[in-house]
């Protein structure tokens, strides 16, 4: 899929904008973007919306999406909807949109072409049920990066490494100049995270789908995944001295070279934009670890709550339709550090490491994320294993394993 602007998507994103509604209404977007780099992004959504003639009034929740999930889900449960709300790919809105509590956006969907805009059609998949479509796919966000400080391995004396092993075995030296090889924060879906990137880096896409995807406990029990958790426990030794809690601290650390790499997706990107760093320059990216150049096809969509009052139905409409406008779609996702969903845009701006998820994108070498392959409750349990696999010594690499198998073994 080529990714280009062409003359007539752009004026259509104009011409949408002049026939913005007369009267303005306020609507309450709740995300959990408020790092710098994903302020910046947000900032460019609310520039969109407002050239509606509506407002966007941000509803921004501090923390990860584990905190603001549960506060989201309640306000909608209880009766206090807000008028459209972040979720990530996959299945995280199934309940609300069973229990009839989300808005169907077919009608709309076939009137803007949306299955001929967005790619790929494993998006648009996971914000179908029962062949309705209930949410607005915004970006397509990777996990399987590993971020290097170019600084810190010049500070140790060694070469920046281009792939896993040659990063384990820099360790070493960057103890030795007082850096902490692997920064990971504290948050739960981050040790995770870096366990299912090192998981398709090391053992292979094919390994990820059948573990996740087929729920295979056998294979999860294997020798195969052995190899990945001896790895994870390699990570949990180079990140002994990372001690801080939010993604974007573990970011800083390598932005400033007081770590020398960090495992997280490629939301990281907007940090060092922020921080003025230049990609190939300041700082190196190695899709895949370096080893299996896979992306995931994650990321961020919006879904929009069932409203009472038509004024704010009519701008959740032109939310939605301003959410996927050509003009939008790049503005947000070079801010961002994703990839836009449409493959008619114009990235001719974006770095080298956006470069490199595109050209991955192009080539198809894609999986779908965990969240698209597993409940809500399947990965909560998968997150609690690896918070007490990093925290905890005493957890062996085989006990883990196991514990992992049996929860893989229940899963849905």
């Amino acid at each position: 899929m080529r990714y280009r602007l062409t003359t007539a998507a752009f004026a259509a994103g104009v011409v949408f904008a002049a026939a913005s509604s007369a009267s303005a209404t306020d609507l309450e977007v709740t995300h959990w973007w408020t790092s710098g780099g994903e302020a910046a992004a947000v900032a460019e959504l609310a520039k969109a919306f407002d050239a509606t003639g509506n407002k966007w009034v941000d509803g921004a929740i501090a923390g990860s999406g584990d905190i603001a999930r549960p506060i989201m889900i309640g306000r909608i449960t209880g009766g206090d909807p807000m008028g459209a709300t972040q979720f990530n790919h996959g299945r995280q809105a199934e309940e609300l949109v069973q229990a009839g509590l989300m808005r169907d956006f077919t009608e709309l969907a076939e009137k803007e072409g949306w299955t001929k805009l967005i790619h790929p059609k494993s998006l648009l998949d996971g914000c179908t049920l029962d062949g309705k479509i209930y949410c607005v796919p915004v970006n397509i966000h990777s996990q399987q990066w590993l971020w290097l400080s170019n600084k810190a391995f010049a500070d140790a004396g060694v070469a920046v490494p281009k792939n896993w092993d040659e990063f384990v075995a820099a360790a070493p030296a960057l103890e030795k100049a007082g850096i902490v090889p692997l920064a990971i924060g504290q948050q739960p879906w981050q040790t995770t995270l870096a366990f299912q990137v090192i998981l398709v880096a090391l053992a292979g896409p094919e390994t990820f789908q059948k573990v996740f995807g087929d729920k295979d406990a056998t294979l999860a029990a294997g020798p195969e995944l052995a190899k990945v958790f001896a790895a994870a426990d390699q990570a949990r030794n180079m990140s002994a001295k990372s001690n801080v809690q939010e993604w974007n601290q573990a970011t800083s650390m390598v932005i400033s070279g007081k770590a020398g790499g960090q495992i997280m997706g490629d939301w990281a990107q907007g940090e060092f934009q922020v921080a003025g760093q230049v990609a190939g320059k300041d700082y190196t990216c190695l899709p895949g670890l370096g080893v299996n150049e896979i992306i995931s096809t994650g990321g961020d969509a919006f879904y929009f709550p069932k409203q009472t009052d038509p004024e704010k139905a009519k701008a959740q409409e032109a939310l939605a339709s301003v959410m996927l406008s050509p003009a939008t779609q790049v503005a947000f996702n070079l801010k961002k550090g994703s990839l836009p969903v449409r493959g008619d845009v114009d990235l001719n701006a974006a770095n080298d490491c956006m470069k490199k998820g595109l050209e991955i994108l192009a080539k198809g070498n894609i999986i779908p994320a965990p969240d698209q392959l597993m409940s809500a409750d399947g990965v909560t349990q998968i997150n609690d294993l690896f918070v007490e696999f990093f925290a905890n010594k005493e957890l062996s690499a085989e006990d883990a394993q196991k514990r992992f198998a049996e929860i893989i073994a229940a899963a849905d």
